[in-house]
C-alpha cells in the first residue's frame, strides 16, 4: 500500500474496492461504460453523524453518504429514498447496501458519463457537486442536476 492510499479513510478505499469489482463483474458487458473514466471516491467529508463524498465510476458519478467510523446507517430497504439536508437544500438519496460495506446512499448526478472526455473532468464535476451541496442555496430549490451545472 502506497503511503497516499494509508492515509486516505477506510470507508473510501472500501467504496472503492467494491466498485471496482461491480466494474469487472456486474457492469463488465454493459455497453454504456465510458472507458476513459475509473473508480474513485472524491471528497468524502463528515456531515451529522456520517460521511459525505462522491463515487465516480465508468458507469455515474453519484453523491453517496456512508457511516461514520464507529457508526452504521439505519437500513433502508434498496431503491427507498430518504431526505438529506444539506446547506444548500433537501435531497432524496436511494437506500443501498452491498455485503462488504454494509448500507449506503446514493443520489445520482450523472448517468451515463458518456459526457466525460476524461476521468480528471469526471472528478473536477463531482468535486463542484459538493461544493455546491455544502453551500448555502438563495431561497430556490437546486436539482441534482443542477449541482453540476450550477443552475
Amino acid at each position: 500500500m502506497t503511503p497516499i492510499a494509508a492515509s486516505r479513510p477506510a470507508e473510501e478505499l472500501a467504496l472503492e474496492r467494491v466498485f471496482e469489482e461491480v466494474r469487472t463483474t456486474r457492469m463488465a458487458a454493459v455497453p454504456i461504460l465510458n472507458a476513459r473514466l475509473r473508480v474513485e471516491a472524491v471528497g468524502f467529508r463528515e456531515w451529522r453523524g456520517a460521511r459525505v463524498g462522491a463515487l465516480v465510476t465508468p458507469w455515474s458519478v453519484n453523491l453517496v453518504i456512508v457511516a461514520a467510523p464507529g457508526q452504521a446507517l439505519a437500513s433502508l430497504r434498496t431503491g427507498v429514498a430518504e431526505c438529506w439536508s444539506f446547506p444548500s437544500g433537501d435531497y432524496e438519496f436511494y437506500g443501498h447496501a452491498e455485503p462488504s460495506i454494509g448500507q449506503y446512499r446514493q443520489c445520482s448526478l450523472v448517468s451515463p458519463v458518456l459526457e466525460f472526455s476524461s476521468h480528471a473532468d469526471a472528478v473536477a464535476a463531482a468535486r463542484a457537486a459538493l461544493d455546491a451541496l455544502f453551500t448555502p442555496a438563495e431561497p430556490r430549490r437546486v436539482s441534482r442536476r443542477g449541482l453540476l451545472t450550477g443552475a
